[in-house]
Order: structure tokens, then C-alpha cells, then sequence
């Protein structure tokens, strides 16, 4: 099989380029010398850009300015809202977070901790097989020992299956019995619509890179008047929930993301819509036993496969080697591959679990590049499962 010399990069579910907007934001900040703490004429001047940053992305998500904590990732925002809402309410004897299996480990690698290291319990909520999490259920298991919960952590949608989850209904059962609501919407924010305000939930994460925006820039958007224990401390920045000198040049890259996404939303979906049913069309068309995993609600732009008898970490190689970049969407460690723990999750055994690709697709993708997917996976599928044969 011959090496191509093309390129098509499908792993925006991992990160995005830059658009130049938030590039042009982000270089005017960083020849300008201020910190946005500071009183005097430089420092005034970050801070306007920082505040003025701010209100765009609340406007953005559909949020109060006061009600959005800048931290230096999604991750750092995930942590916050995790422990910082478990440390705050333990003193009431609250020590179970519920949350789903098939969350992000910037969710489930930190609740792992709390539960190693600071007696915390996991009420594991139940999903689907295509990776939604059951409501019925859900309200059952909260209802029992609502008492002891001190919060429920819902992604609004999955990283690599795509599949977008009823936030809104879960929030509503959080409402009835006055327990707070997280939501890890980093996948979602600029892809679908996303209102802070209407899905009632408590806090929410998001992260610049997902959207076009720079890497290192992040927030929790926290409704107002609540308070969590910190994760940091230090100046006393962020309603002295996220101590450390804000980033200024990273917030109005952030915001500059922020507002074009919001404004093209509509159509960027569309278009990345189409090319993820030419994707799907294609692949399915050229390679036998393959299947695409995916609840009826999912994100615009993910096309998650598996291919039965090949292994997902050697079709990466391969298409790597024909300019095709995606993802495998599983965990690695010491370099043992591992089933993904959403497939696992959904009820896929190792084996097909093994077997699955993602594909993500983002604003700068072109038709090109899925026809470059397609015209490669057929010889790359069946060099892998040969190879699995072996």
C-alpha cells in the first residue's frame, strides 16, 4: 500500500486550530505588558480586556459575567466543580458524587482520587448502549440516597461517541431535591446549542482549544451566590475560587473563539453535519462489518466506527501513514492499549471495543479530506485484519 502524500486531520474531539480571530485577540495582548490585578494604568488596561473577555463568553453560554471562573484548562474546571463542591458539603455528611461511566477522565480520574484519598462514594448512573444515561434509573438511584449526595455530574455530551445527553431532565430531578448539577459541556460549547441559564444546572466546564480558541484557557461557569471550596490558593482571583494572575492574552483568544463559533454555530453544524453522513456513507460503502456507534441526539461532527476483526491501534498506524489523523479513543498506559471505558461502559466486550475509530470533524475539514478517509480505509482495514489474523 502506498504512502500519500495528502493530509486530513479528524481529531478536532482532541483539539482545534486556532481561527485567526482569536489568533489577532491573542497577539494584540501579548506585546502589552499589565496584570489584570494591578491598579495602575497597565494593569486597568488587562483588566478591561479580561472583563470585556468575559462578558462575551457569558453571553456566549448563556450566563451572568460574574458567573464565569477563568481557570487554565477543562480539566482544572472539572476539578474545581468535583472537589470543590464534595469538600464544601462534606461537613454535612454528604460524601457520594453521581456521575455516569462513560465521563471524561478529567471527571472520573479525579472522583477516583476523592475516593482513594478523602472517603468519597461513587453512585455510578447507568447508560445505554449508545451511551446515553438512563434517566428512570438515574432518578431512582439519586432519589435514595439523595441525603448523602453532594453532587451529580452529567456530561452534556460524550467525547468519543458523541452522543448528547438530557441534561436538562437530569438537572430538573437535581432541582427537586435541591442537590447542585455540574455538566462537563467542553465537547459540546460551540457545536450545538448550549444555554447555562436554560439547562438550570448548577456549574458547567468549558475549554477554549475545543472551539478555535488557544490551549492553557478554560472556565468554570458557576451560578452566582454559590460558594466551593478551592482547589487553589493564592491571590484571591475569581471570587477567590481560582487564585492565580489571569491570563489575558489566552482570555480574549478564549472570547474571540467564543463569539465567532456562537455566530456561525448554525452553519458550521450543517456543514460538518453533511460531511459526517459523507463520511459514514462512504465507509460503510467500501468496508464490510463495520458499524457506527451513536445515540439518535449526537454531536454534529463525531462518526464513531467499528471494524470487527481489526484492531483500532493498528488502523490508527496505518491511517497515520496515508495522512489520515483520528483517534482510537482509548486510554493508554505503561503502552498497553486498553478498551476505551465508554465502549465498555455501552456493552461492547473487549474485543469489538478494540475495534473502534473516531473521527472528528471540525470547521477547517473539507470535502477533501473525507474523500481522502474513504479512499484509504478499505486497504487499511483489511491490512489491519490480516494483521489481527496473524
Amino acid at each position: 500500500m502506498a504512502i500519500n502524500s495528502a493530509t486530513a486531520y479528524l481529531d478536532n474531539a482532541a483539539t482545534t486550530a486556532m481561527v485567526p480571530e482569536a489568533v489577532l485577540a491573542m497577539s494584540q495582548q501579548l506585546s502589552k505588558v499589565g496584570n489584570a490585578s494591578s491598579l495602575h494604568a497597565a494593569g486597568r488596561s488587562a483588566r478591561k480586556v479580561v472583563e470585556e473577555s468575559r462578558e462575551a463568553i457569558a453571553d456566549a453560554v448563556g450566563a451572568s459575567p460574574s458567573e464565569v471562573i477563568f481557570t487554565a484548562s477543562g480539566t482544572e474546571a472539572n476539578n474545581l466543580a468535583l472537589k470543590g463542591f464534595y469538600w464544601h458539603r462534606l461537613a454535612e455528611g454528604r460524601n457520594v458524587i453521581a456521575t455516569s461511566p462513560i465521563e471524561h477522565h478529567a471527571i472520573l480520574d479525579p472522583l477516583e482520587w476523592l475516593v482513594d484519598h478523602e472517603n468519597a462514594k461513587w453512585l455510578e448512573l447507568d447508560v445505554d448502549q449508545n451511551g446515553q444515561v438512563l434517566i428512570e434509573g438515574a432518578e431512582k438511584k439519586i432519589k435514595e440516597v439523595a441525603n448523602s449526595i453532594s453532587l451529580i455530574s452529567i456530561m452534556h455530551s460524550n467525547n468519543e461517541v458523541g452522543s448528547v445527553q438530557h441534561v436538562g431532565e437530569i438537572a430538573a430531578i437535581a432541582g427537586e431535591l435541591d442537590l447542585p448539577i455540574h455538566t462537563d459541556a467542553v465537547q459540546s460549547f460551540g457545536k450545538i446549542p448550549l444555554s447555562f441559564r436554560e439547562l438550570n444546572v448548577t456549574a458547567m466546564s468549558l475549554s477554549a482549544h475545543k472551539i478555535g480558541g488557544p490551549l492553557g484557557i478554560g472556565a468554570l461557569v458557576l451560578k452566582k451566590g454559590l460558594d466551593l471550596t478551592p482547589v487553589l490558593h493564592g491571590g484571591g482571583q475569581e471570587r477567590d475560587l481560582r487564585s492565580g494572575t489571569l491570563d489575558t492574552p489566552a482570555i480574549a483568544g478564549f472570547a474571540a473563539a467564543a463569539t465567532i463559533a456562537i455566530a456561525e454555530l448554525n452553519s458550521r453544524a450543517a456543514r460538518v453535519r453533511k460531511l459526517r453522513e459523507r463520511l459514514i456513507s462512504g465507509v460503510l460503502a467500501k468496508v464490510e462489518n463495520t458499524s457506527v456507534n451513536s445515540a439518535k441526539d449526537h454531536l454534529p461532527g463525531i462518526a464513531h466506527f467499528t471494524f470487527e476483526g481489526a484492531e483500532g491501534d493498528a488502523l490508527l498506524l496505518l491511517l497515520d501513514a496515508q495522512g489520515v489523523q483520528c483517534s482510537t479513543g482509548s486510554a493508554c498506559s505503561a503502552g498497553v492499549p486498553r478498551p476505551s471505558h465508554v465502549l465498555l461502559a455501552m456493552g461492547m466486550n473487549d474485543k469489538r471495543a478494540k475495534s473502534s475509530l473516531r473521527f472528528s470533524i471540525g470547521p477547517s475539514t473539507t470535502e477533501a479530506d473525507i474523500d481522502l478517509v474513504i479512499s484509504v480505509i478499505a486497504p487499511v482495514v483489511e491490512r489491519a485484519r490480516a494483521a489481527g489474523l496473524v
